[in-house]
């Protein structure tokens, strides 16, 4: 193929078209611009749930089992801490907070509770306001309420199940208790399983706050998803302020160190402000909402088209340092780099688009988008960058415009041109022996990596408990909020035994009418599972069974209704199951039959409590084998079930990204070397310090207990987006060199010319990037520390592994025999240089 004439005509557009084409970029940078009013937002879990069959039954299950045409309800959690909750002063606390929301029309109360109201009813049973029950605590005596408390929790599962596990019977006492408000709210908040980025309940809960802290005296804490909504919606922000300013002094610094001119680095700054603009206008334009995996795409960004920038500009340099014009410098430069940066731009299109094959629409939307910014990237740096730098140059020759430097990183002589030198260094002495040691530790760092955990929970997308003491210490406005959510959730976990998160849900779709339909239910409780709470040898749900059970206790003619229809005397009727809905659906328990059985017979659902301490992974597989024992289709569904669908999803997206992204990335590079050099072995040799790198990240992942998470499961496709970028740059290079060279000299030329660069590039983005370690949003701290170590690792890889790896490909590509002309792939041996091409 003569791709050479393609490149030619580039390079004549770059050279003697420079100015139409810089005009060209500019009106294109406007229309893309037109499009950043449009990127829409999306945060929170809810985004990673869509079309999950557990999500989506989670969805049926909260839309069938309600009550018809009742409101949507959300609920706020009044948490009360004090010496004894239950005495006295503090039980009234509770109730006068509890009736201050009341009163408030805005906060569109429609219940509350507590174990004050449970309290209060049992010193009086006609007390059903909180007015009413203010009245019966304050007329009563210590003693009183004690034996009050001793009585409900005697009587009142509930009542123990409000108050923290220390609670004390005998001297009725606790440390903590929990009231909730019940609020109706507009339609759409109690469904679904994830957390979104806002909620109708946050500026309620707000409101609540400020009306409970003048009743409560600063003892009782509200809480709920309103107030995680607006705390998640402040981590990031907070997370942005105090990265992008270090991120942009720490770029800056860099950009100095490698342009050594002012005009040079606004021309690549400006260039990456390009970049952005065209992959967020694109967004826009798409309709693509920017979500928190979205947040990855501007560092990636900005890491190649640094590398690209400093690539460009350094190459152009050396060619002006040997004396060539600016047009033939450029020409030069741009017959070489182009052919780089394509090769760069497939790899890394090619790593990112991987994550096209997730099943969460979320890394599908980062891995379409990512794939879109660095083609954008490619053309701003590979032909923009390039004619503005020949225009501006044209510009110097006419007008007095100050030049600070213009000689290239790593020159001959250079300090820096000889710490590069290691790797050829090594290459040149014992190649084989140290390919052996890196072989070894890169599979040893492989087979520890398999032990890196999954995790995709809520706390995933919150901040710190406990923020550390150098934030605490910035000033305005770079000091973080205050973030409560965190350390209200672990105290709710280390002092509560039961919790939303302690249940799972079995959804059965099926004729409830038939005959079975009940004794199937009632016999998937038998021997349950381990991480399934058990009762009298049963696993302990709650279910249209024990509806019908507890209904039974109470009204004796439905108890002989179920006992004519019960074949086998275990309390489960058998015959005539419509006349026994229908009885509840006229009855008393219409709604809370509504809550297990749909009105139209044709689902139900089973709702099983869980061990406090089992593990997510455990309980929803647990309760899928529970559900597959059911003879009707069912589904296995609940917060935790969902929740670890989606852990699970992660982890296989990884997978199956980074097997897409090795694998392709290696026959592109097979297939782009055999096109451009006649040397297909070379991509084999270029895939090598990737897989090295991948591993290294991996390992160190499990060092640093990183776990795949929403943010983290990109990261291995994202190394090898990365890691190809550099050894790309080397090998290419090498190619170029050998091609006029010796071994030895090809080497040196290339790490000190492109190692140079690569150098520069690497400091620049490392701490560039690195510098998302310090935000107090987790998984971008996470996020920034893995991609700092991909950078350094692909750039130590390429530096110090592909020399030897090339040395060792030599050997073999002109090996004697037939292993050297099998693994040649039908190369021919480089022709020897003509004297003086040195």
């Amino acid at each position: 193929m003569d791709y050479q004439r393609y490149i030619d005509w580039a390079d004549d557009r770059i050279v003697n078209d420079s100015r139409r084409v810089v005009v060209t970029f500019l009106l294109v940078t406007v229309v893309f611009s037109a499009g950043l009013g449009s990127v829409s937002t999306n945060a929170g879990t809810s985004q990673f749930t869509t079309d999950l069959p557990a999500e989506e039954a989670f969805t049926r299950v909260n839309e069938e089992f309600s009550p018809t045409f009742s409101p949507d309800t959300g609920s706020t959690q009044l948490i009360q801490r004090e010496t004894n909750v239950l005495s006295k002063p503090a039980l009234l606390r509770m109730l006068e907070s509890q009736h201050r929301v009341e009163q408030h029309a805005s906060l569109r109360v429609t219940s509350t509770s507590s174990a004050a109201s449970i309290v209060a009813q049992q010193l009086d049973p006609d007390a059903s306001t909180t007015a009413q029950q203010i009245d019966a605590v304050e007329s009563a005596t210590s003693s009183e309420i004690d034996a009050a408390v001793r009585s409900a929790a005697e009587e009142s599962p509930r009542f123990t199940s409000l108050l923290s596990t220390d609670f004390n019977r005998r001297s009725a006492s606790a440390s903590a208790t929990i009231g909730v408000v019940t609020h109706e709210v507009p339609a759409g908040i109690s469904s679904g399983s994830g957390q979104g980025g806002s909620s109708p309940l946050t500026s309620i809960q707000k409101q609540a706050d400020f009306t409970i802290q003048s009743a409560a005296h600063g003892s009782i804490t509200v809480f709920g998803s309103g107030i995680v909504a607006e705390e998640f919606s402040s981590v990031v922000v907070d997370s942005l302020i105090l990265t992008v300013p270090a991120a942009v002094l720490f770029i800056l610094l860099f950009l100095m160190i490698a342009y050594r001119d002012l005009a040079d680095m606004a021309l690549g700054l400006f260039a990456l402000f390009m970049t952005v603009i065209w992959t967020f206008g694109f967004m826009g334009l798409a309709g693509i909402p920017f979500s928190q995996m979205l947040i990855a795409v501007p560092p990636l960004l900005l890491a190649v088209g640094i590398d690209f920038g400093i690539h460009a500009v350094n190459r152009y340099r050396e060619e002006r340092a040997e004396g060539e014009s600016v047009a033939t410098s450029m020409r030069i430069t741009t017959d070489q780099l182009l052919v780089a940066f394509f090769i760069v731009t497939g790899t890394t299109v090619i790593g990112f688009a991987a994550n096209l094959t997730s099943s969460l629409p979320p890394i599908q939307d980062f891995g379409y988008v990512a794939s879109v910014g660095i083609t954008f990237t490619f053309f701003i740096f590979g032909v923009f960058l390039p004619a503005a730098k020949v225009e501006l140059d044209r510009l110097r020759q006419r007008y007095p415009i100050p030049t600070f430097s213009e000689s290239p990183l790593g020159s001959e002589g250079s300090a820096l041109g000889g710490v590069l030198r290691g790797g050829v260094v090594i290459a040149q002495r014992t190649p084989v022996v140290f390919l052996l040691i890196i072989l070894v530790t890169t599979a040893g760092a492989g087979y520890y990596a398999t032990g890196v955990s999954t995790s995709f929970t809520q706390e995933d997308f919150l901040p710190p408990e406990d923020n550390p003491d150098f934030v605490e210490a910035l000033p305005e406005p770079f000091a973080p909020s205050d973030y409560t959510v965190t350390g209200v959730l672990n105290y709710l976990e280390d002092n509560f035994a039961t919790t939303q998160s302690s249940q799972a849900t079995v959804y059965v779709e099926g004729p409830m009418r038939q005959d079975s339909a009940l004794e199937q239910m009632y016999r998937a409780g038998d021997d349950p599972p381990e991480s399934f709470v058990r009762e009298d040898g049963r696993a302990d749900s709650t279910s249209i069974v024990t509806v019908i059970q507890d209904r039974a206790e109470s009204d004796p003619e439905f108890r002989r209704l179920v006992e004519r229809n019960d074949r086998n005397d275990n309390g489960v009727p058998d015959d005539n199951l419509e006349t026994i809905y229908e009885y509840l659906l006229d009855s008393s328990s219409r709604e809370r039959t509504l809550n297990y059985l749909s009105e139209d017979y044709r689902s139900a659902r089973v709702v099983y409590t869980v061990e406090s301490d089992a593990s997510d992974s455990a309980v929803a597989a647990d309760t899928r084998n529970v559900a597959d024992d059911f003879r009707y289709q069912a589904t296995a569904t609940g917060s935790i079930v969902v929740f670890q669908a989606v852990a699970d999803l992660i982890f296989e997206s990884a997978i199956q990204s980074l097997a897409i992204a090795l694998a392709g990335a290696s026959m592109f590079l097979v297939l782009i070397y055999y096109v451009l050099e006649g040397r297909p072995s070379l991509g084999l040799a270029n895939v090598v310090p990737v897989v090295v790198t991948v591993a290294w990240l991996a390992g160190t992942m499990r060092v640093l207990a990183i776990p795949f998470n929403a943010l983290t499961a990109t990261m291995l496709a994202i190394t090898i987006g990365l890691g190809v970028d550099y050894s790309v740059h080397v090998t290419h290079r090498f190619a170029d060199e050998y091609a006029e060279n010796d071994l030895e000299t090809a080497l040196d030329r290339t790490v000190r010319g492109t190692g140079g660069a690569l150098f520069s590039s690497m400091l620049t983005t490392v701490f560039g990037i690195g510098v998302l370690a310090l935000a107090v949003f987790p998984a971008i701290g996470q996020f920034g520390i893995l991609t700092a170590l991909s950078i350094a690792y692909a750039f130590l890889s390429s530096l110090l592994v592909l020399p030897s790896v090339l040395v060792v490909w030599d050997r073999l590509l002109n090996a004697q025999g037939l292993f050297g002309d099998l693994f040649s792939f039908g190369e021919t041996r480089r022709p020897e240089p003509i004297d003086g091409d040195d």
